[in-house]
């Protein structure tokens, strides 16, 4: 089973990454860019059949590696 997450930066937290990408789209006349968080992206496979498994697996592996819950939120889709 493939599972999707997704993980960006707690809001509040600065984000130079994602401010020099909106710096950049500025200076390439995207002028209507006021702002750009970035993020991380994962497709996981899982050998696993059951949803609800595959998922909760997936949740300890962004609580315990993929995710610095200090500072970063997650979503599993």
């Amino acid at each position: 089973m493939k599972v999707k997450v997704i993980v960006t930066l707690k809001n509040g937290v600065l984000d130079p990454q994602g401010k020099a990408i909106q710096q950049t789209l500025n200076g390439m006349s995207f002028d209507n860019v006021s702002e750009v968080r970035q993020g991380k992206y994962f497709d996981i496979e899982v050998k696993e059949s059951d949803e609800i498994k595959a998922k909760t697996q997936v949740e300890d592996m962004c609580k315990k590696l993929l995710a610095n819950l200090v500072i970063e939120d997650y979503k599993i889709l």
